[in-house]
């Protein structure tokens, strides 16, 4: 057995960590044992985790959990940077929400990583040509999770969506690495136009509860978005803005919001 640690440590040290918080909860909480196991303990490599806890959640009449997991697996089979951009989701999570204390928790409780993880296979069945089926994907994550992403919007990794409800992605919304959003945000269109209508988020950063980024426009690398903003013009990187419509109202303040977190306005405006 630990040999068998050692080597699955040095393979993928997130699956060891969550194999090894999975069986202390287990310890601890012997009611969840059965959860955990099936969730956690019972697969080999977090690819198999997660298309079994993807499959559990949307399955329904429509759709068996079975047929789903075949889905799943085949998604991860087929592109392992999948379970890599979840790795990075999982380290992001723990890194900026005070909430997680263990990389177990959003693999088996927070529904924004679980909603992510969800769209990235209906993201990968829009790029094979299966649309139809990515849809259902979609339509899915949106009943159970709050969360409608369009499967052909394209979002980076090391992802945090905080507490997800209500969270709308456009077909044509591009997200970029280690970016973090709080609930309620819309990265949506304006008017019936066609094409190319959703925004284009850079790289580190940090989206306030509430806000609204409408529109084919540009945010920058490491902008803050303060809560209730709505966002309708260019933002040049490394800025902060507030307000209705939204306007600059100073630097981001750090390197990365995304990752410090610091929503508040300290005499921006």
């Amino acid at each position: 057995m630990a040999e068998t640690r050692a080597k699955l440590k040095q393979l993928d040290p997130v699956w060891a960590r969550i194999t090894s918080e999975a069986e202390a909860a287990v310890a601890d909480e012997p009611l969840l044992g059965g959860v955990i196991h099936s969730s956690v303990l019972h697969h080999p490599t977090l690819p198999r985790a997660l298309a079994y806890r993807v499959s559990l959640k949307l399955a329904s009449g429509e759709m068996s959990e079975q047929i789903l997991r075949e889905i799943c697996d085949e998604a991860h089979a087929a592109e392992p940077a999948l379970a890599q951009a979840a790795r990075a989701d999982i380290a992001a999570v723990y890194d900026r929400d005070p909430a997680c204390h263990r990389f177990l928790q959003p693999l088996l409780f927070f529904k924004g990583f679980q909603a992510l993880q969800c769209y990235r296979v209906a993201h990968w069945l829009w790029t094979q040509g299966r649309r139809d089926l990515a849809y259902f994907f979609q339509m899915r994550v949106s009943e159970v999770f709050s969360v409608d992403i369009h499967p052909a919007a394209r979002v980076g990794q090391g992802i945090m969506i905080d507490h997800a409800h209500s969270i709308v992605i456009g077909e044509t919304a591009v997200v970029g690495d280690n970016v973090s959003m709080l609930h309620s945000v819309t990265l949506g269109g304006t008017g019936k136009e066609d094409q190319d209508r959703h925004p284009k988020i850079g790289s580190g950063v940090l989206i306030g509860a509430g806000a609204k980024v409408l529109g084919n426009i540009r945010v920058g690398d490491c902008c803050r978005i303060a809560a209730g903003s709505v966002v309708l013009e260019d933002i040049p990187p490394k800025k902060t803005v507030a307000g209705v419509p939204a306007r600059i109202v100073g630097e981001a303040g750090c390197a990365q919001p995304s990752v410090t977190m610091d929503q508040i306005l300290r005499g921006e405006i």
